[in-house]
């Protein structure tokens, strides 16, 4: 090694402290002078080279620099807005909320009212409702001693005067004994249906099929034409009222061979089956049904959907059984069409599911 590469070597040897190419100019002008080292012109040229290249990339990251300041300052603008803009929601929130909480108290309120006002007008209505019972019972019982009495002395004036009495006199008795009889009838249903809502109801395992098969056989013995044929699928046991529910069982099984007389064979099918922790029950015949546009009228007190000359009755049968099927929770309805037959269904609350 000649002594001047060794000592350019000792001046240059700085430079490795800097990466390649970015070692500035004024650090390296001061160790030049100071050593008075001489550069061929090959080397200034490549040191002038590097040091315009260290120049160019120190004005791009510059650039650079200043594209992120400006990107930052965009970017703390934004963050800025965003926090204002929190600060509005979080404003608008306890604006909603402390709404919201007023509204929960309003309704809260509202709802106390409203149930205030239903337990007082449910105890109006069953006030209203016992009075009606009673007066209903009162007039129907005291009705009913005298309309007999008429019934009875219309009888034995007849009999007693048959002979001295023309056919007009006679029809016209014949009549007041008819229609106080229907008028007994009515006021016994009436007392009847008056009776249930005094009636405590005592619940108890019900054996259907056996209760069922009784009154089939009450039934027939009362019938003298055409004598029905049952068909009776098993019976779900249910808890009820024995007696109430064998009211229940002789309205809609009375009513079934009732509405098909006209047939020239009478079937009537009794079953049931489970649906939603209930037992519904059914009777189905084959009768004279009825439009079901009409069906709103079918429980009504005092409506029928036939007229009494087609049919016999009173309008209070279904009535009971819709009074008694409410007071054990359950449901009572029909399916019908005209001239096809009926089918109606009760049910029970299922205890045993």
């Amino acid at each position: 090694m000649k002594k001047n590469d060794k000592d350019r070597s000792e001046v240059v040897a700085p430079e490795l402290t800097y990466p390649a190419g970015e070692m500035p100019y004024q650090t390296i002008a001061p160790i030049i002078d100071s050593t008075n080292v001489i550069f061929t012109n090959e080397e200034k040229e490549h040191w002038a080279a590097e040091l315009i290249i260290a120049n160019k990339e120190m004005a791009f990251q510059n650039v650079e620099k200043e594209k992120r300041a400006a990107e930052l300052v965009i970017a703390n603008k934004e963050l800025a807005f965003q926090n204002i803009e929190k600060e509005k929601r979080a404003q608008e929130l306890i604006v909603a909320n402390a709404e919201l909480k007023k509204a929960q108290n309003d309704i809260r309120k509202l709802n106390e009212e409203l149930e205030q006002k239903v337990l007082l007008r449910t105890a109006q209505l069953e006030s209203v409702n016992k009075d009606l019972e009673s007066f209903s019972y009162s007039v129907s019982h005291d009705l009913r001693a005298p309309i007999r009495a008429i019934n009875g002395y219309t009888k034995i004036l007849k009999e007693d005067y048959e002979e001295i009495l023309d056919e007009a006199g006679i029809n016209v008795l014949q009549s007041i004994i008819d229609n106080s009889k229907k008028m007994g009838t009515l006021i016994d249903d009436l007392l009847a249906f008056s009776k249930l809502g005094r009636k405590q109801v005592t619940v108890s395992d019900i054996n259907m099929d056996e209760l069922v098969q009784s009154v089939k056989d009450e039934l027939i013995n009362e019938v003298s034409d055409c004598i029905p044929e049952f068909k009776i699928a098993p019976l779900i046991t249910a808890q009820g009222d024995r007696s109430l529910i064998k009211q229940v069982w002789i309205n809609l099984i009375s009513n079934a061979i009732k509405y098909s007389r006209y047939k020239n064979q009478i079937l009537i099918e009794i079953g049931a089956f489970e649906k939603d922790k209930h037992v519904v029950y059914y009777v189905k015949d084959y009768g004279a049904g009825f439009d079901m546009q009409y069906y709103d009228k079918l429980f009504g007190v005092f409506q029928r959907l036939h007229s009494q000359e087609e049919f016999e009755g009173t309008g209070i049968g279904l009535a009971i059984v819709q009074k008694v099927v409410h007071r054990h929770y359950g449901k009572v309805w029909a399916e019908s069409k005209l001239n096809e037959g009926t089918t109606f269904y009760f049910s029970l609350p299922n205890n045993n599911i």
